[in-house]
C-alpha cells in the first residue's frame, strides 16, 4: 500500500534540504579559506585590478577558470553561491511537493514566486 505524501513530509522533507544547503555551503567555504590559507592569499594594494566594470561573461569565465585550479577564493565564491541558490532549490522542491499534494492555489503562488526570482537572478533586477 502506498503512503499518501502529507503537509508533514514537504514540511520535513523541505528543512532537511535547506538544511543540506546551508551544511554543504559552510563546509565548502571552510574547504576554500582553508586552501586560501594554505595559498598565502594577500590583499591587492589597489583595487584598480578587480575591473569592477567587466561583463558578466568575463566574470564567469574567471570564475569557472579559477576553479577548475581549485583556487581557494572561486572554492569560497562557489560556497556563497550555492548558500544563494539554496533557497532557489526550495522553492522548486516545494513546487514539486505542492504538484504531489495537488495543492493547485500553492503551485501558482510558487511558480509565481519562482518566475521571480529567476528574473531577479538572471537580469540583475533586485526590486
Amino acid at each position: 500500500m502506498k503512503k499518501n505524501f502529507t503537509d508533514v513530509d514537504l514540511n520535513r522533507s523541505v528543512g532537511n534540504l535547506l538544511r543540506l544547503g546551508v551544511i554543504l555551503s559552510v563546509i565548502t567555504s571552510l574547504a576554500g579559506f582553508i586552501k586560501l590559507f594554505t595559498e598565502g592569499f594577500k590583499m591587492p594594494k589597489t583595487y584598480n585590478s578587480l575591473n569592477m566594470g567587466t561583463s558578466s561573461e568575463k566574470v564567469w569565465g574567471q570564475f569557472w577558470s579559477s576553479l577548475c585550479k581549485g583556487e581557494g577564493m572561486a572554492i569560497i565564491q562557489l560556497g556563497i553561491l550555492l548558500l544563494i541558490f539554496t533557497p532557489l532549490v526550495r522553492i522548486i522542491f516545494a513546487l514539486i511537493g505542492y504538484l504531489k499534494e495537488k495543492d493547485y492555489v500553492y503551485v501558482i503562488i510558487s511558480s509565481i514566486v519562482l518566475a521571480i526570482m529567476a528574473v531577479s537572478f538572471f537580469t540583475g533586477y533586485a526590486h
